[in-house]
């Protein structure tokens, strides 16, 4: 598997050179490294021969280096080192980095890069410094506290990975100055109170007359505040507590 390839810019533009992403553009060139989330490889343990730094993502991510030769990128939990194994399999023992799958993992574990569906690899709790806990076990799914709060149930076979993502002091980073920001891809972002009535819900009025409406809105008229999800999701049947709304909710 190619570890890095160039990444493409898009700018927050579509096929038509449209901004569909508002706020996207410039930023330096930079590798895409293709990093691991299916955990596939079962039952072959695999050496931590680096811990790096990916401009793609805040997390760090860890190369590991499987006993048939292969390398890959896997997210890198808090207290992984260079030379520590891990492994993905049902009977792993419960250290950093090891995935298993979630009926395996006892109640009250800290896990991170949970799938969502068996074998598609993990699409939540990715980033810098988060983690969940396996809250309890029903029948034939697995309930887990996210960092939000809520509560959600999860087929007992989708896999999470062992411990908390690292690199958790990301957020306290202080970026001092607008260049760092644009480097990063991300262009100014203009407050809605300070654009005309065409731009935005929040925009017009004489002076600094503020938001002049009920809540507050984004630039298509969509509510931005209290509960904000689609009225119908597939997955309502499986949220057993939502997170908690915010304010004006």
């Amino acid at each position: 598997m190619k570890l890095k390839e160039i990444l493409k810019k898009s700018s927050g533009r579509n096929s038509q050179g449209k901004v569909t992403v508002r706020h996207q553009g410039g930023g330096v060139k930079r590798f895409l490294r293709r990093v691991d989330f299916r955990r596939d490889k079962i039952d072959i343990p695999a050496t931590v021969e680096s811990i790096e730094y990916d401009p793609n993502r805040n997390a760090n991510i860890a190369l590991v280096c499987y006993k048939d030769g292969e390398r890959r990128y896997i997210l890198a939990p808090l207290g992984l080192k260079v030379g520590d194994t891990v492994i993905s399999s049902d009977y792993a023992s419960l250290e950093p980095g090891n995935a298993l799958p979630l009926s395996k993992i006892p109640v009250g574990t800290q896990i991170h890069n949970i799938e969502i569906k068996p074998g598609k690899g993990g699409q939540i709790v990715r980033g810098a410094g988060l983690s969940a806990s396996v809250f309890g076990k029903e029948k034939d799914f697995v309930l887990v506290k996210l960092p939000s709060g809520e509560v959600r149930r999860f087929n007992g076979d989708c896999r999470a990975t062992i411990g908390q993502v690292g690199n958790e002091g990301y957020r306290n980073i202080v970026w001092g100055k607008a260049g760092r920001i644009i480097r990063r891809g991300i262009r100014p972002t203009v407050r809605g109170t300070a654009q005309h009535p065409a731009s935005h819900p929040h925009g017009g009025g004489e002076g600094r007359s503020g938001v002049g409406m009920k809540h507050p809105k984004t630039p298509y008229g969509k509510p931005a505040v209290g509960r904000t999800r689609k009225k119908r999701k597939y997955s309502d049947k499986l949220i057993v507590k939502p997170k908690k709304a915010g304010n004006h909710s």
